[in-house]
């Protein structure tokens, strides 16, 4: 009897997915657990076993192509099976002829997904086609030439009422016709119009949802604070130097971030509807920029870890996130998320609060400046943090509250290890 296998859901956000590649045909006798597909889906591309055995009859969803969670994938069944009133059943097109394979085959290397296609636009041909606005001439009376200009404009057919004159009292000479050929030249070389377009990946289009989503439905308030970076800077060095590691900024932000969370859980909590959850562990969700977007793989009870782990963790899973082999475990269950940027010179920003989180923290640049010690002006090192919360579940209290305590923690690294 034949068997529907149907586009699964691989993370707790995909609503639809697009199938990168197919690594069986039609045809092929497949067993369970052997590699069927790779499904692109909103966080990454993921590799799709079969769980059925049997003759692969039917290909639902050709390489390219998107469709919702839940659709028609394939059919698997016994040889010579006929499954067209499946297919049609579930409204699926019908499966192509044996007979004609290699006509059908070509055709998902034609899809777009597959790679993106630069357009020219074609307003250059209109406008070359289309009658010209009529330009406003600079001398529609006597004009004043020298010889030389007028020859040169009539060899060149040069309208000299259009040409603009810089010698004495409007006078066109030689090099106002030089300066209008040239300026045609370059309007004439440069007046192309041209464009690319792409396909918006399944990770983009959910991006683009679930921050709509949390912007337009989270009433969004924001809470900036300077930090005095100074021990930090000390501090950091003196580990690196004494155990050879490479601890970051960002590690120590994820740190003092983890343990000021579980004492003020009402920022390390989420808004349910009916309820507010507050969670007494800290997952940190760590925002990796990748080409084709944000993935926010999550630190599992961050405040338990040390720098060291925290920074290996962070590695490998920016490792993972850029080569498309994040897992759902890697990416689903954070608390609280952190997005710096102080690492491409961003001093200050604001972000958006990253569903199912209340709160969200915005790191900045260390910056050198001077700052005022023991009645000194003094070199310094500051960073700015911004807090974006949901008012729905925190408020401006609350949220001061966790700041000033994380303030604490980065100024005085030691109170980490107490």
């Amino acid at each position: 009897m034949a068997e529907i296998v149907r586009m699964p859901k691989l993370s707790d956000t995909m609503t639809d997915g697009t199938v990168a590649a197919w690594h069986k045909k039609v045809g092929d006798k497949v067993k369970s657990g052997e590699l069927l597909a790779e499904i692109e889906t909103d966080k990454a591309t993921m590799e799709f076993e079969s769980y059925v055995d049997g003759i692969l009859l039917y290909i639902g969803v050709q390489k390219g192509e998107t469709v919702a969670v839940d659709a028609l994938l394939a059919v698997f069944g016994k040889e010579g099976e006929d499954v067209s009133a499946i297919v049609a059943a579930e409204g699926a097109a019908p499966a192509a002829k044996e007979e004609a394979p290699v006509a059908a085959a070509p055709a998902p290397k034609a899809s777009v997904a597959e790679a993106p296609k630069a357009v020219v636009s074609q307003a250059p041909v209109a406008a070359a086609n289309a009658p010209a606005a009529a330009p406003v001439p600079f001398n529609d009376g006597r004009m004043r030439v020298s010889p030389l200009a007028k020859k040169l404009a009539e060899d060149k057919g040069l309208p000299l009422q259009y040409i603009p004159g810089s010698g004495d009292g409007g006078r066109i000479v030689r090099r106002d016709v030089d300066a209008f050929m040239a300026g045609a030249s370059v309007q004439s070389a440069s007046a192309v119009e041209s464009y690319t377009e792409e396909n918006v990946s399944q990770m983009r289009k959910t991006i683009a949802r679930r921050l709509a989503e949390s912007k337009f439905t989270a009433p969004h308030f924001y809470l900036t604070m300077e930090i005095n970076m100074g021990r930090a800077v000390e501090a950091r060095a003196a580990m690196n130097a004494a155990t050879g590691s490479k601890v970051s900024f960002n590690d120590m932000v994820i740190k003092a971030t983890s343990l000021a969370l579980k004492q003020h859980p009402k920022v390390n909590s989420s808004w349910q509807g009916d309820t507010i959850r507050y969670n007494h562990h800290v997952h940190m969700g760590v925002a990796v920029a990748v080409e084709e977007g944000l993935l926010v793989p999550v630190v599992r009870f961050a405040d338990t870890k040390t720098l060291a782990q925290i920074n290996q963790e962070v590695k490998t899973f920016a490792e993972k996130a850029k080569s498309k082999k994040l897992q759902p475990s890697d990416w689903e269950g954070n608390t609280f998320t952190i997005s710096n940027l102080g690492m491409f010179g961003i001093e200050e920003f604001t972000a958006i609060v990253n569903p199912p989180d209340a709160c969200i923290l915005a790191v900045g640049a260390i910056r050198e400046v001077p700052v005022v010690k023991n009645g000194m002006v003094v070199p310094g090192h500051t960073m700015k943090l911004t807090l974006s919360c949901d008012h729905r579940v925190v408020d401006g209290a609350s949220g001061s509250a966790f700041l000033q305590t994380l303030k604490a923690m980065l100024e005085e690294p030691v109170l980490m290890f107490i």
